[in-house]
């Protein structure tokens, strides 16, 4: 199965920001990332995830690593209801980066995703790797 560690950054939230992704299939390794110049650290997040999947689309099942409690919660739990409310939080409120959302879900809906969560700056290699990617992806924007 493919392996995919993800990161976001932010200098500033809002502010330059930058996005990276390691992938493995145990034997190659792939690594990409990229930034905005005016983002959120939610955004670049989701985007990591979203670039990861977009460039892992020819598999069917991928495990994602993330120290991101936000994208992960959103996706095993939160994202169910808001699509129930039509796009809405549980106080009736717009979903924050919802075409970040929804482009999330329909990569999901075609890629089994498995989720990990790593625990961030703990030493663990790939995490370490990606947040190095997407701190300098943002630090270029800047």
């Amino acid at each position: 199965m493919l392996k995919i560690w993800t990161d976001g950054s932010c200098l500033g939230n809002p502010g330059p920001g930058g996005w990276g992704f390691v992938a493995t299939n145990g034997k190659d390794i792939a690594e990409r990332c990229g930034g905005e110049k005016n983002t959120t650290n939610n955004k670049m997040e989701l985007t990591a995830v979203i670039k990861a999947l977009t460039a892992a689309r020819k598999h069917s099942e991928v495990e994602i690593h993330t120290d991101s409690q936000y994208v992960k919660n959103g996706m095993q739990s939160w994202i169910k209801n808001w699509k129930k409310n039509n796009w809405k939080t549980a106080d009736k409120k717009p979903v924050k980066n919802q075409e970040l959302w929804q482009q999330l879900d329909e990569l999901a809906s075609v890629i089994k995703i498995h989720w990990v969560w790593v625990k961030g700056h703990a030493g663990e290699e790939f995490n370490e790797r990606v947040d190095t990617l997407a701190r300098n992806a943002a630090e270029s924007y800047k």
